[in-house]
């Protein structure tokens, strides 16, 4: 009964930030995010032990204004997920900028893998994109039954297909030789079934080589998203890059550190946008102790 009343009180919530102005809504998730960050958390605790393998070169005070930045952007995130999936196409294309490398309307372009990475603001962009043009997008299902449904309902509204992550591959191939686009993200830690460790800011990191695998069966060209969000509460901005090059080759694991190289481009730009608060580095290669 709890966890049904929680549901709907979330509901309720995330439907009225979607009609409150965004820069209300960005900065009361900032003022929220401020606030949590006081309390020793364990999410809290995992944000500075990954920006600690990953910047060692910074001293304390600046990782601690790193991760109080990324706490508020996380539950800024959260907030601004009321207008993400209860506002319009309208709204979404006021909000989130597009600027793209490539034709995205070329009716001649190859099969497309879009490979993105876990900024926080990442699912805007996604579904920006999904205002306009065809797409099929990956998701790793929720523990919780309404939310996993609620958040399907609202991410395909615009007309994109879901594909859940455990029968991904088989979807995607599917939808690559119909001519739709796919999203996906493979920059997390889902375990050493088919992954490789690589280096990740110096440190080994289990990253999968999926994405390189998709596209050599699929003969995909992979083309590189980021979505940020922008200063003075202006929004976000989608950027599609040109597609990697020489991607996928015959090697996955040098395609995992192509993968990783091009993340860590994006990452020092970007330091308190990405999700630090999953724990990038949770497998460690055989004989390593774990660092969380």
């Amino acid at each position: 009964m709890k966890r049904k009343i929680g549901f709907y009180l979330s509901l309720a919530l995330l439907r009225l930030l979607a009609f409150l102005p965004y820069g209300v809504v960005a900065r009361l998730g900032e003022a929220l995010g401020a606030l949590l960050y006081r309390l020793p958390t364990s999410r809290k605790r995992i944000v500075h032990t990954n920006l600690r393998l990953c910047f060692p070169h910074l001293d304390d005070a600046a990782r601690e204004t790193l991760a109080r930045a990324h706490i508020g952007h996380v539950i800024r995130s959260y907030l601004e997920r009321g207008f993400q999936w209860f506002g319009s196409a309208r709204t979404m294309a006021r909000l989130i900028e597009l600027d793209s490398a490539i034709d995205l309307h070329d009716p001649a372009a190859p099969p497309t893998i879009f490979m993105g990475f876990h900024f926080v603001a990442i699912e805007a962009g996604s579904m920006r994109y999904s205002c306009e043009l065809p797409v099929a997008s990956l998701y790793t299902p929720m523990s919780n039954l309404r939310f996993d449904t609620l958040a399907k309902a609202q991410r395909s509204r615009f007309g994109a297909e879901m594909i859940s992550r455990a029968d991904s591959v088989r979807a995607a191939l599917e939808c690559l030789r119909r001519g739709v686009p796919v999203m996906l993200a493979a920059d997390m830690d889902f375990g050493l079934t088919h992954s490789a460790f690589v280096p990740f800011f110096g440190v080994q990191a289990c990253t999968l080589t999926s994405v390189s695998r998709l596209a050599r069966l699929s003969g995909a060209r992979v083309v590189p998203f980021v979505t940020e969000v922008l200063p003075g509460y202006r929004g976000y901005k989608l950027t599609i890059f040109e597609p990697l090059a020489d991607y996928p080759s015959h090697d996955a694991v040098a395609d995992a550190r192509t993968m990783n190289a091009f993340l860590e481009t994006q990452v020092r730009r970007l330091p308190a946008q990405y999700y630090w608060v999953h724990k990038r580095f949770k497998h460690r290669p055989e004989g390593e102790a774990s660092v969380y």
